[in-house]
C-alpha cells in the first residue's frame, strides 16, 4: 500500500513540475526517467516493476551522487545505445538529446 502511494506521489511531483517549468528535469525527475526506462529494458511487469521502481527511486541510491546533467547523459547514452548508433550518427543524437530541456 504504500508503494502504491510513493508511485502516486512520484508521478503527481513530476506532472507537477513538468508544468511549473520546461526548463531542466529535476534531480527526482531524471532519476524516474532513467530508473523507468532501466525496468522498460528489463521487460519488467505488475509487482516486480514497482519493487524495481521503489529499489531504484529511494534516497541511498547510487544515482543520488549525480548530478542532473549526468543523469540526462546517462539517459541520452542509454537512448543511442538502444537506438544501436555509431560514430557520427552517435555524436549527432548525443549533441542533439543533450540540448533539449
Amino acid at each position: 500500500m504504500k508503494l502504491k502511494y510513493l508511485m502516486v506521489a512520484a508521478m503527481l511531483s513530476l506532472m507537477a513540475g513538468g508544468y511549473a517549468s520546461a526548463a531542466e528535469k529535476t534531480a527526482q525527475q531524471q532519476k524516474m526517467t532513467v530508473c523507468n526506462q532501466q525496468a522498460g529494458e528489463k521487460t519488467l511487469k505488475g509487482d516486480e516493476r514497482k519493487t524495481f521502481m521503489s529499489n531504484c527511486l529511494k534516497k541511498d541510491s547510487k544515482m543520488d551522487s549525480m548530478t542532473p546533467q549526468q543523469m540526462k547523459m546517462k539517459t541520452c547514452n542509454t537512448q543511442a545505445g538502444e537506438k544501436m548508433l555509431k560514430g557520427d550518427e552517435r555524436k549527432t543524437y548525443m549533441s542533439s538529446c543533450l540540448k533539449k530541456s
